[in-house]
């Protein structure tokens, strides 16, 4: 019985230990060092004729490069995947409420919703840049990207909501926007903040395939260009590392965010 109790308290002990770390710093770390070794490892073995440059190379690189290259590329690209990032999820906030309040015209926006979602928007992007010039493809394709996953979310959580408690804010007296501002939009918010950390990271994407399109001459997809032109390939990875960097900073923004701003999720989860 001594032996049994003793490996009873040593699980307890073990489970205390395990709820007291943080297992999600933890498994991300993991993934990490994982991914770093398996990156080491391709490089050793010469693979795709060596063309993967090893970690410690391309870490070099961009130390030689510098601020001087990564900084003005990182925020013409942070910029313009920020503003894309308002537009779109601004846009698919507004025609979800409209979608709850007026049903409708559900039919009409979920069809322009699935055509912006399935049209390949590389087509629209020549497009945009003949027409209006500039960086407004970037801010465009930005916006696109983030536009769907957004306005999928928050028509959900704004369904999400409660039935009693919106018929309480009825047998009150509540109207549809009554309703709407005192039951459905906090019910909405754990549903929204989540597509917008999905979305977060669809910007940055959008706004560097805008990039790559030219009318522009900086940014991280006019960088990626220039060293794959001239055969760079520290640098290039170096530039995707960058490019990975900006939309990991964007989703932990959002997340931070989210766990301010939603502590009772955060509660539930322990």
């Amino acid at each position: 019985m001594t032996g049994v109790a003793t490996e009873v308290e040593t699980a307890r002990d073990w489970a205390a230990l395990r709820a007291r770390i943080p297992s999600t710093g933890l498994g991300g770390l993991a993934g990490i060092v994982a991914l770093l070794a398996v990156w080491a490892l391709l490089a050793a073995m010469k693979v795709a004729n060596g063309t993967i440059p090893g970690p410690w190379l391309v870490l070099h690189t961009m130390y030689s490069d510098g601020w001087a290259l990564y900084g003005p590329n990182f925020r013409v690209t942070a910029q313009g995947a920020l503003q894309g990032f308002v537009w779109g999820n601004a846009l698919a906030i507004v025609l979800a409420l409209l979608v709850v309040l007026i049903p409708p015209i559900e039919m009409l926006v979920t069809q322009l919703a699935i055509l912006s979602y399935c049209t390949p928007l590389l087509a629209l992007g020549p497009i945009i840049l003949v027409v209006f010039g500039g960086r407004t493809p970037t801010v465009f394709l930005a916006a696109m990207y983030c536009f769907f996953p957004t306005m999928v979310g928050a028509v959900t959580g704004l369904r999400s909501a409660d039935s009693t408690s919106l018929d309480l804010v009825r047998a009150y007296g509540g109207g549809r926007w009554q309703r709407m501002r005192q039951v459905q939009l906090i019910s909405a918010l754990p549903n929204t903040l989540a597509a917008l950390k999905i979305a977060a990271p669809s910007a940055v994407l959008g706004a560097i395939i805008g990039e790559y399109l030219g009318g522009v001459d900086s940014g991280i997809g006019v960088a990626l260009t220039a060293a794959q032109t001239s055969y760079n390939v520290p640098r290039t990875w170096g530039m995707a590392l960058a490019a990975a960097a900006l939309a990991g900073l964007g989703y932990a923004v959002v997340a931070l965010v989210a766990r301010l701003a939603l502590p009772w999720t955060r509660a539930e989860a322990q």
